[in-house]
């Protein structure tokens, strides 16, 4: 048991590096007491604010109302993550301070169970190529997967299918693009389509690696082409890739128990919770 718990410590402690370095080549780090918050040079999806490797204790509310306010000045959203078993008391700190806190389930690889794609679905999934002319129209449509999937969160079929998948595309401009090229070219990050003959993209996900840690995330299904496996065969694609190019720590955090139960089938198991905070809706 003793064992097992040294594991988990190393395990967090790579973690909380990873959630650190991840930002930081492309945003700067604003410190802000104990919190730190990551705002992004250029275009593209934004990041969050979270505790500082070295903070002693959790924020308080004063903090992450600072922080939060410095948000609102930059035009970013009022975003906050965290490991809940590092940070313990920061839950009920942050839902003090006005946020909704989504307790996610955080999952490990591990490598002994990891499933074949191709025993979830017959459908193809295939790794996008640096090199390849075709870059910008499969991140477009990795993208556009995403946004319709994540518009309607969860398991269950829905009627959301190709067509809405291509009202959603919008074109990468040129810097947009050439960083998808450049991170993909040397192996940062790793995207992922599931692509059926005659619908085209169904499901998509992407990883972020730093040096021998991964996160798989943005794993989505258009709701019409759900329960298919298309999910659990792009994620076991991607754990695959991260393996063969000598990744050795690859997690991914999910949205639901649902959710996670589908990542169990591709061999990951739960380590502990990943706290996502953000302003409670006003109803």
């Amino acid at each position: 048991m003793d064992h097992v718990r040294a594991e988990t410590t190393v395990t967090f402690d790579r973690l909380e590096r990873f959630y650190d370095a991840v930002p930081r080549d492309a945003a700067r780090a604003e410190e802000h007491g104990p919190l730190v918050l990551f705002v992004r040079e250029g275009a593209g999806w934004p990041f969050y604010a979270r505790p500082r490797l070295d903070a002693a204790g959790p924020p308080s509310v004063a903090d992450i109302t600072a922080v939060r306010q410095r948000q609102r000045e930059l035009g970013l959203p009022e975003a906050f993550e965290w490991v809940h078993e590092r940070k313990p008391d920061l839950l009920a700190v942050a839902r003090a301070a006005g946020l909704t806190v989504l307790e996610a389930p955080l999952m490990v690889l591990d490598p002994a169970a990891l499933a074949d794609p191709g025993s979830f679905t017959d459908v193809p999934v295939r790794l996008l190529d640096a090199t390849s002319p075709d870059l910008a129209a499969d991140v477009a449509a990795r993208r556009a997967v995403a946004a319709v999937g994540f518009a309607a969160a969860g398991t269950a079929r829905g009627e959301a299918g190709p067509a809405q998948r291509d009202a959603a595309i919008i074109e990468l401009d040129v810097a947009a693009l050439e960083e998808e090229r450049a991170r993909t070219a040397d192996g940062r990050r790793l995207s992922a389509l599931a692509e059926a003959p005659g619908e085209g993209a169904l499901a998509s996900g992407m990883a972020m690696r730093v040096g021998d840690t991964a996160e798989i995330a943005g794993v989505a299904t258009l709701p019409a082409a759900r329960r298919r496996g298309l999910a659990a065969a792009v994620t076991a694609t991607l754990a695959h890739a991260l393996r063969a190019a000598g990744t050795d720590l690859v997690f991914l955090s999910a949205g639901s128990e649902d959710i996670a139960r589908v990542y169990v089938r591709v061999g990951f198991r739960r380590i502990g919770t990943a706290c996502i905070a953000e302003p409670a809706a006003i109803i």
